[in-house]
């Protein structure tokens, strides 16, 4: 999680402890308020600490139960700002996960050079239908998310359209370790490495593979997303992180410039991938 986040949080948490002071019928204890709101007092300690992140729900009953219902607007305000940089996957994937893909898919449409790093499974904007099937269905069983699997899936595979229009650019690369993770069948996954190979040499896309073999320059990470030079998206397990400010951008273009070094392009990239697609025979 974020310095920046962080700081956000507690910000927010400091304008509650100032609501709760300053009321207009004088100030509440935190055990006063905890019993006004029917809540445990950790709660109020953890907000007020920045230790948890209130819901829009939270944020409108501190306001009432301070006296000050003109105020939940505010900080309402404050969460969505917080929420912007920080979207948790419990949130996102409350309503499935075609939501989220068309989130993506709007970015995508404002983007003419797209960055992705992808380092445990094969990135989006190059998977079969079968194989985003597999990957949508573990993900909904891991987040214990509403099934939306086929709407998803139609909707990852629509954006891949853009890999055919010529205003854009597509500069990917992936671990060895994403050819081979058996997140599909073998049928699926030889079938998806197929596709990768069809993928090398459309003029749109640069595709490059970091072999196991190859010294690294730097430690592999987390998959990101580098949409023109206004915005990176980085997965976690618990959230997504939005990340648009102009110092945290160029550290990911130094991260993406490092891992380019390290990885094959072209005849050498197939090489790695017909390598991972014969192991699949043995």
């Amino acid at each position: 999680m974020s310095t920046d986040f962080q700081k956000a949080r507690a910000d927010l948490g400091a304008r509650l402890r100032e609501l709760r002071a300053t009321g207009p019928n004088g100030p509440l204890t935190g055990p006063q308020l905890a019993q006004r709101l029917g809540w445990a007092h950790s709660k109020i300690y953890k907000l007020e600490n920045g230790r948890q992140t209130a819901t829009a729900a939270d944020l409108q009953a501190w306001a009432e139960a301070t006296g000050q219902p003109g105020a939940a607007d505010e900080l309402k305000a404050r969460l969505k700002s917080l929420e912007t940089q920080v979207r948790s996957w419990r949130r996102q994937l409350a309503s499935g996960h075609k939501p989220v893909q068309d989130n993506i898919t709007a970015e995508h449409a404002r983007t003419r050079r797209l960055r992705i790093w992808q380092n445990s499974l094969i990135t989006g904007m190059l998977q079969t239908p079968e194989y985003a099937r597999h990957v949508f269905t573990r993900y909904a069983e891991l987040m214990q998310s509403p099934r939306d699997t086929e709407e998803a899936v139609r909707a990852r595979v629509q954006r891949q359209q853009g890999l055919y229009d010529t205003t854009r650019r597509y500069e990917i690369l992936m671990w060895e370790g994403a050819l081979r993770a058996r997140i599909a069948p073998p049928s699926v996954l030889a079938a998806q490495l197929d596709r990768l190979l069809g993928v090398i040499g459309l003029d749109t896309v640069q595709l490059g593979i970091i072999p196991f073999t190859t010294a690294l320059k730097i430690p592999p990470g987390n998959g990101f997303w580098m949409y023109d030079e206004r915005l990176v998206i980085v997965e976690d397990w618990h959230a997504e992180l939005w990340l648009d400010d102009a110092d945290t951008i160029a550290t990911y273009a130094r991260v993406w410039k490092a891992l380019s070094e390290s990885a094959v392009f072209g005849n050498r990239a197939r090489g790695v991938i017909n390598e991972a697609r014969r192991a699949l025979d043995q």
